[in-house]
């Protein structure tokens, strides 16, 4: 089955960000939010977007006209072939969201939600046929970031799952099946281990947020968005590659270098978080830094696409 229609339900920061990536590959995009001035606030995104979309490359028929935005779910769903989903992350507003979006959408279309944690055999429970009923999490922005995490609950089927894939490499994304159903899923699980050490360096006093940041960008964050931590590491072992490193740094995990249990959320920390980050981001608006953000991630695929090329790597 082909897909020519895609419905975004929601459309805060990522739900505009896949609306934005349809839209940039040809897509006729039907929205829906029930919020006051989310059809003016998604337009707004889509267009934020749309230079770095054109850098990377528009696709045959690609247009910011063939986005609508309807009154209602039902309206949105009935003609879609691909939903999805990027509603705020509460499992009882997503059951029933599903249980509704599942009797009004055509038997065959695959329902996608956004979660980036919450575990679909649990809140697709009451649909409609939960064959064809997935996760599909992205990144931020997700008109320009490929990850998207593929995860079926007890009841998906592996055709769903299948078509699925099709569809978000169709849209020029990578997607990475999780293989259980865990909270978190993969990425967030390292990105929240990452960021819970991080807050204790503030909270402690160590570092501000600003040159934690400098200690990620110009150092670990450069390798990692080519070569993983894996790869990483087995080229810290030398020529003798991963055994090599683990028999050398391994005994260090054991050491008391992190912290595993988040600190205290107090008023205190968010204070020194907030002054740090209002230091990083200056004079520039929110709006300036996406630009600058956006410009920064097509500039890097490009050359990362260009070594791979180079050096005859495909994956």
């Amino acid at each position: 089955m082909t897909i020519k229609t895609f419905a975004a339900l929601g459309v805060g920061v990522i739900g505009s960000g896949w609306v934005s990536r349809a839209l940039a590959h040809g897509l006729d995009v039907i929205a829906w939010d029930p919020a006051q001035g989310a059809e003016k606030q998604l337009r707004a995104n889509v267009a934020n977007a749309w230079p770095a979309l054109e850098r990377v490359g528009l696709k045959a028929g690609a247009s910011q006209d063939r986005l609508r935005f309807v009154a209602t779910i039902e309206e949105a769903v009935a003609d879609a072939d691909f939903v999805q989903e990027s509603a705020p992350e509460r499992e009882d507003l997503k059951l029933s969201l599903h249980e509704k979006v599942s009797r009004a959408t055509k038997p065959e279309t695959i329902i996608a939600s956004s979660t980036s944690g919450l575990l679909p055999s649990d809140f697709y429970a009451n649909a409609k046929n939960p064959s064809r009923c997935i996760v599909g999490h992205p990144f931020n922005p997700v008109y320009l970031l490929p990850l998207v995490e593929v995860l079926g609950g007890e009841k998906t089927s592996d055709e769903t799952l299948k078509r699925a894939t099709r569809f978000y490499e169709s849209i020029g994304m990578r997607p990475l099946r999780v293989r259980k159903e865990v909270p978190g899923f993969i990425a967030d699980r390292l990105l929240e281990a990452l960021w819970r050490e991080a807050l204790h360096l503030v909270n402690d006093g160590v570092a501000t947020t600003g040159e934690i940041d400098d200690a990620i960008r110009f150092g670990a964050g450069i390798r990692w968005s080519f070569m993983g931590t894996f790869l990483t590491y087995t080229l810290a072992g030398g020529d003798a590659g991963m055994r090599h490193f683990m028999q050398q740094f391994g005994p260090a995990l054991e050491l008391p270098w992190t912290k595993l249990v988040a600190p205290e959320l107090t008023d205190e920390l968010i204070d020194r978080v907030v002054e740090g980050t209002t230091n990083q981001q200056g004079e520039r608006t929110i709006k300036q830094l996406e630009r600058y953000r956006d410009d920064c991630i097509t500039s890097v695929l490009t050359a990362v696409a260009q070594a791979k090329a180079r050096h005859g790597i495909t994956d």
